[in-house]
């Protein structure tokens, strides 16, 4: 039976899937905070993210080092400036909408910046 761990992991799992595909939604600070779920409930489901081919290498640099890939940042960064900004600017109408999306974009961009790069930058996740 599912206990409330496991339920956060499947919604933050769900959410960070769909901050693949949704520009001002981030997806690593979701798996994160999934795996962080499983870790507590469910080691199936924690082995299971952890050998994900899009999610894993990630997490298991998190886990490991506390660190993302430099390629991890750049197409992070990348993404969200180019799909935010596309958003931002050709389909949010209310000025202060266009505000909002551009202080999270850049709270998202700080946030990533931040992060510690792995020293061993050998992963090819994304």
């Amino acid at each position: 039976m599912f206990n409330l761990w496991t339920l956060l992991g499947l919604l933050f799992l769900l959410l960070a899937s769909a901050g693949l595909v949704l520009p001002l939604l981030p997806t690593t600070p979701f798996v994160l905070l999934a795996v962080g779920c499983f870790a507590r409930s469910s080691p199936r489901m924690h082995a299971w993210v952890l050998s994900s081919r899009l999610f894993g290498p990630t997490v298991r640099n998190w886990e490991r080092s506390r660190c993302i890939s430099r390629r991890t940042r750049w197409v992070g960064l990348s993404l969200m400036l180019l799909l935010g900004g596309v958003s931002v600017f050709h389909f949010i109408q209310a000025e202060w909408l266009r505000y909002a999306g551009l202080i999270l974009i850049g709270i998202g961009s700080a946030v990533l910046l931040s992060l510690k790069v792995c020293a061993n930058d050998n992963d090819s996740s994304a």
